[in-house]
């Protein structure tokens, strides 16, 4: 049997130790990420990316927003926004994080919604905060109009 021992000085093993620790952590953030359901990050700091991600939700757009507006989002919430959140929390989003925030929000006009003529119009938000996606909706403002989350549920 052949035994090898090394001796670490204390600084150097200070430095070993202090990399596990930071190492350990990192993958524990990863996982908690990962299991807590959270939606994929995209960052939509084009047009181009924006109409990327209006198709890979299964939409076909307009090529150019409808509108662009830069709202911030309340310190307090209502009932609505409490609402709104819970729809985002589905789609793995959570506006919490973002209370005194602003962001944008793209709007555009979507032209394959199943069962809708272009009569009735229908739109995609998309809320973006520092060029990244942190929710949004398709609805239409119609009388009996109607909200839900960014991904054709027919794809």
């Amino acid at each position: 049997m052949f035994i090898r021992t090394f001796k670490v000085k204390k600084k150097t093993g200070t430095v070993i130790l202090a990399a596990l620790f930071l190492s350990l952590i990192a993958a524990v953030v990863l996982i908690a990420r990962a299991s807590t359901g959270r939606a994929d990050i995209y960052t939509l700091k084009t047009e181009q990316d924006r109409q990327e991600f209006i198709h890979e939700m299964g939409w076909e757009a307009d090529k150019e927003y409808t509108e662009c507006k830069v709202v911030l989002i309340p310190e307090k919430w209502n009932d609505v926004y409490e609402k709104y959140n819970e729809l985002q929390k589905e789609q793995g989003f959570d506006l919490e994080d973002y209370k005194g925030k602003t962001c944008e929000i793209y709007t555009y006009k979507i032209h394959n919604y199943e069962g809708c003529d272009d009569s009735e119009e229908v739109y995609i938000n998309l809320y973006i905060c520092d060029g990244v996606l942190i929710g949004g909706d398709v609805c239409s403002w119609g009388l009996d109009g109607f909200m839900q989350g960014l991904k054709r549920s027919d794809n």
